[in-house]
């Protein structure tokens, strides 16, 4: 079968390998699609390798089943989550599980990249391989785990009833966090974007404004009218680039948070008053990927009507189209949200 794999000098490269099997406990699944997130094109840039496995949002139908596996069946459609923790160590017991040990040495064999792919017993057991209702297509299926890693942030920053939020870098992930913390109730959503194909993609889903943060003043003067010069409740740092981050800080309120959801690169300092985030009693709370009770709600969210979220994927690509894919999603002016797809993706 053929498989995407992290190749040389910052390459995606396409494989040949041996389709996996499934084992005791085990399912092994027939991509339809998956997408491609940040963190795959930071992997490339080797800002963030993770083992060099590529592919974490994958969607298809269930290929073969392994004994002892109960409630699933050949041909189901469904979601797998990559990671799972192990819900019983003292940080799993604490609720950061996305921050348990056991969490990134799971992963899938050998990535969401992949005709066929294998999800683990610990993955089966622990629910991350999840029937897909009927109302959600293969497009909307692939992007229910970065949706999944926006709720899970908009849950650790505890979103206030009728809160203004500000998301700073409205790629893929940074819309389906707007549209999210709409749906959840906040009373006004704003966001700044370089690329202008972005910013018309916030615009059709509901964001009150999206304005070019290289123009002058355009940032300051959204905030100030949407809050009458108060600050937002909640500025998100979709981007991890230091200069985000800061201007994050720098338009929260008094006793605002500032939710850091972006990947920074790895040895980055921000540059920021220190006095006056203590004065102003700023809170600066991280927030990394997701698990399967956010999938869940996120699934439940989209086939109540609810959440949009298919509409923000610009192309598909086959995987043996692979490279062009990864190059489509390192260009927002280009794109929005990029899928690769495989044998499944027409049925």
């Amino acid at each position: 079968m053929k498989v995407g794999r992290l190749g040389p000098a910052g390459a995606v490269v396409l494989e040949e390998r041996d389709e996996p099997r499934a084992g005791p406990g085990e399912v092994t699944v027939r991509l339809a699609a998956c997408g491609i997130c940040g963190t795959d094109l930071e992997k490339l840039r080797g800002n963030y390798r993770s083992a060099g496995i590529l592919g974490h949002e994958p969607v298809g139908r269930i290929a073969a089943v392994g004994s002892g596996v109960g409630g699933l069946a050949e041909g189901d459609r469904v979601f797998v989550h990559h990671h799972v923790p192990c819900l019983a160590c003292e940080v799993c017991r604490r609720g950061d599980t996305t921050f348990c040990p056991t969490y990134s040495t799971t992963n899938l064999d050998p990535g969401g990249f992949a005709d066929v792919f294998r999800a683990s017993a610990e993955h089966v057991a622990r629910g991350a391989v999840l029937p897909l209702d009927r109302a959600i297509d293969w497009r909307a299926g692939a992007l229910l785990e970065p949706a999944g890693c926006a709720l899970t942030a908009l849950r650790r920053v505890g979103l206030a009833d009728r809160a203004s939020v500000l998301v700073l870098g409205l790629g893929p992930v940074g819309l389906l966090y707007a549209r999210l913390a709409r749906s959840l109730g906040a009373s006004w959503v704003g966001g700044t974007e370089l690329s202008e194909l972005r910013r018309r993609a916030a615009e059709r889903g509901g964001i009150d404004a999206a304005v070019d943060p290289r123009e002058p003043k355009a940032l300051e003067t959204m905030v100030a009218r949407a809050t009458d010069g108060r600050g937002v409740d909640l500025a998100v740092a979709a981007s991890g680039h230091p200069s985000v981050v800061r201007a994050a800080t720098e338009a929260v309120r008094r006793g605002g948070t500032v939710n850091l959801f972006g990947l920074p690169e790895a040895g980055s300092r921000l540059d920021a008053d220190l006095q006056q985030l203590y004065l102003r009693g700023v809170r600066v709370v991280p927030s990394y990927a997701t698990t399967e009770p956010e999938i869940r709600e996120v699934h439940e969210m989209i086939v109540g009507g609810r959440l949009a979220v298919a509409d923000l994927v610009s192309h598909d690509l086959p995987l043996a189209e692979i490279a062009e894919a990864f190059r489509l999603a390192a260009r927002p002016d280009a794109s929005v949200k990029v899928l690769v797809t495989g044998a499944a993706f027409a049925g």
